[in-house]
């Protein structure tokens, strides 16, 4: 039985799926060309990432598909619904990916918070000549510890950005209208372990009351924030991304960078994706990274195994 892994998969996913029996292919087929190749090399099993879409009309065009499966959490490049009506089963590993994700949201947050982002832009250009003009620039930094930390969606990757928040001395507020309440667990080297209770409250109270906001929320019909939220923040708010691009207009956000009312944002994710808007990327108060928050070589094993191991249980 053959698998088109059409955004790649880690050695660690290949192996075990050949050990279930499985042919992996690994070759990137382009958008337009899935559903041929799918059917002239009877492939069962589609795997993607965040690259390729499974709509319906590969669905429909494919009959032999058994699986589809998405190497992370964020379903909505496959028309989920309508492929499990046709029969399809359809996987994902919302686990494998959450502390990588978190990770980067705090990589965002220290490079905000310290000017790291526009400091390595700019030390090559002049830290030479205008050093002391530069240490003057970045001279304002603030410290995470004792600030408050907003998470909105407290999901697996929000749970997780706690915990490292937790560790660092922050305090936690969230805000998911569909988890009342989480028991958030940090763990230590040595064993020993802490456990705290986070109560999520309205998002007009955490966009009013966070130093920090990060979003965790899956694609959504409209923006999660806007200029009317940004008007509800504190003076100098950081804002992070590694969500879904769509949630936060970005329009209203550099507007709200020009005018200082946000201090940076972190960017993993962007409206208009792969080609995001130049006024975003030239900014020099949004650390930027292109669509990473999953791609570590850990996360990319545990997800690669996660679904091998699912593919293995439903079919092999």
């Amino acid at each position: 039985m053959k698998v088109l892994a059409n955004d790649g998969i880690s050695k660690s996913g290949i192996e075990a799926l050949e050990k279930g029996g499985f042919e992996v292919i690994t070759a990137k087929v382009a958008q337009e060309q899935i559903a041929n190749y799918v059917n002239e090399n009877n492939v069962s099993v589609v795997l993607v990432r965040s690259a390729t879409k499974v709509r319906k009309d590969i669905i429909d065009a494919c009959p032999g598909l058994k699986i589809i499966g998405r190497g992370g959490v964020g379903m909505d490049n496959i028309d989920v619904d309508y492929a499990k009506s046709k029969g399809i089963h359809v996987i994902n590993t919302p686990a494998s990916s959450s502390e990588s994700v978190a990770e980067l949201v705090f990589a965002h947050l220290f490079s905000g918070v310290r000017f790291l982002h526009d400091s390595n832009r700019n030390m090559p250009l002049e830290g030479d000549t205008n050093f002391d003009g530069l240490k003057k620039a970045y001279a304002n930094g603030v410290e995470l510890r004792g600030k408050t930390l907003g998470i909105v969606g407290i999901g697996r990757i929000g749970q997780a950005t706690a915990k490292m928040a937790l560790g660092l001395g922050m305090k936690v507020i969230t805000a998911d209208s569909f988890i009342p309440q989480v028991d958030v667990k940090v763990s230590f080297f040595d064993g020993q372990s802490i456990t705290t209770t986070l109560v999520s409250q309205s998002l007009e109270s955490v966009f009013k009351e966070a130093d920090f906001i990060t979003l965790h929320v899956p694609a959504q019909k409209g923006y999660i924030i806007g200029e009317k939220e940004i008007a509800t923040m504190k003076d100098g708010v950081g804002i992070v991304n590694c969500a879904r691009g769509g949630v936060i207009d970005e329009v209203a956000l550099v507007k709200a960078l020009d005018s200082g009312k946000v201090l940076f944002a972190g960017l993993d994710v962007f409206e208009n994706e792969p080609t995001p808007e130049m006024t975003i990327l030239m900014n020099s108060k949004i650390s930027l990274t292109p669509h990473i928050g999953a791609a570590t070589g850990e996360a990319q094993d545990r997800i690669g195994t996660e679904l091998a191991s699912q593919i293995i249980s439903l079919i092999g």
